[in-house]
């Protein structure tokens, strides 16, 4: 997998990204988003598939992605699919800031330090290329204005980015109601994308959806159901230590 093209998780985050205040919009849901986001590249990859509402891996390979192939990893060590619920409910405390760290190194943002209350030290981040955060708004806003079915990527990138709320972020106030509909109707555009949404948006409810069962269900994404905890994913992506953790803020 060349790195010519950006992840579905690194365009995710800079959409995200806060140009004023260089933190992110919807940090606890991003986490889950960006979990989502690393499922949705990896089925474009072809190393995942839907399985019902569960996640397979069918092709182990190792895409080149160090972040990527460690959750591919994980999902393999599963030995059986997993329900998108509760492996993008897994803990994934990090895992925003790992993408941050990447983007940083690839020259994405740049990290600006800062404090708190003038005594807490914070790290807020910049986008050092406007154009690519442009680039990357300007594909959902094609698709909303244009009412044109979207690229699979494009089309995953809006139903990820309604899920974790980014919806009144980058179309906010009253004249922005009609292109946050339309976001969200983008959702039926890409069935990987829309069971990753439907399993994070299931995860912020604290609705975990009960099995299906039988062909009637297979293929579709899970919808609101029985409310329970979910289980927690064994085994996530490593994190950094809690000290490295306390010095970014991206809320």
């Amino acid at each position: 997998m060349g790195r010519s093209r950006r992840t579905i998780p690194e365009e995710l985050l800079l959409l995200a990204l806060d140009p004023a205040t260089g933190t992110t919009a919807q940090p606890q849901s991003l986490d889950l988003g960006l979990a989502g986001a690393q499922l949705v590249e990896l089925a474009l990859a072809g190393r995942i598939a839907p399985d019902g509402d569960r996640i397979a891996v069918v092709v182990p390979r190792p895409t080149g992605d160090p972040t990527l192939d460690c959750a591919l990893e994980l999902l393999r060590r599963r030995g059986a699919p997993v329900r998108a619920v509760h492996w993008i409910g897994g803990p994934r405390l990090g895992l925003r800031q790992i993408y941050l760290s990447h983007l940083e190194r690839c020259g994405m943002v740049a990290a600006v330090p800062g404090q708190m209350c003038g005594v807490l030290p914070t790290t807020r981040y910049q986008a050092t290329d406007t154009e690519i955060s442009r680039e990357i708004r300007a594909r959902l806003d094609n698709a909303i204005r244009t009412g044109v079915p979207p690229d699979p990527r494009t089309a995953a990138l809006a139903a990820l980015a309604h899920a974790v709320g980014l919806g009144k972020h980058l179309y906010p106030g009253n004249e922005g109601r009609s292109s946050r509909s339309r976001l969200r109707d983008l959702i039926r555009h890409d069935p990987m994308g829309g069971l990753v949404a439907h399993a994070v948006m299931d995860v912020q409810n604290g609705a975990v959806a009960q099995p299906r069962r039988g062909p009637a269900a297979a293929g579709r994404p899970p919808g609101p159901g029985a409310r329970g905890a979910v289980e927690p994913a064994r085994g996530v992506p490593m994190q950094p230590h809690r000290g490295s953790m306390a010095r970014a803020v991206t809320h």
